[in-house]
């Protein structure tokens, strides 16, 4: 029988509901450089998909719609990595250079984490490959290791 082996992340879709304005945002804030377009039957474009420098190969993609971008309000359906903490500092100054509202850098489970929504109120994260070391296990929504992943069920 043949292993079920998985290649990586294709590409990660945030729902939005303005593309011009998601697209100067992501432009301005990542160095997002558009790849490809959908347009409906209608010729009206409604999502499109793009390269952010240090992601390839994945990308991300961006589709119009309403209801999921309301939905998604406040969540955060992706964590991008970098390197340190010093890293996250630099995001820190480029972030306080367009006027984007985030959080300190926080000591998160493993690593250090910043904050921060994008145009629609979706929550992005930017977490640390560096791990900092403290045992944050003992704090209510921080992560615990599970020590038997053939037995964990959701309580």
């Amino acid at each position: 029988m043949a292993t079920r082996e998985l290649a990586g992340i294709h590409h990660v879709k945030i729902p939005v509901t303005d593309l011009a304005r998601t697209a100067q945002w992501y432009r301005q804030v990542f160095g997002l450089c558009p790849t490809m377009e959908f347009r409906e039957a209608d010729g009206v474009v409604r999502g499109f998909v793009g390269e952010i420098p240090g992601l390839a190969p994945t990308q991300v993609a961006f589709r119009v719609n309403d209801v999921a971008a309301a939905g998604s309000r406040g969540f955060d359906p992706v964590s991008f990595a970098v390197k340190s903490r010093d890293d996250l500092e630099t995001w820190v100054e480029h972030l306080d250079s367009l006027g984007i509202e985030h959080s300190p850098v926080i000591e998160a489970s493993v690593g250090w984490l910043l904050v921060f929504d994008d145009p629609d109120g979706v929550t992005l994260h930017l977490y640390t490959w560096a791990e900092h070391g403290i045992d944050q296990a003992d704090k209510p929504g921080y992560g615990q290791a599970i020590t038997d992943p053939d037995r964990w069920q959701p309580i």
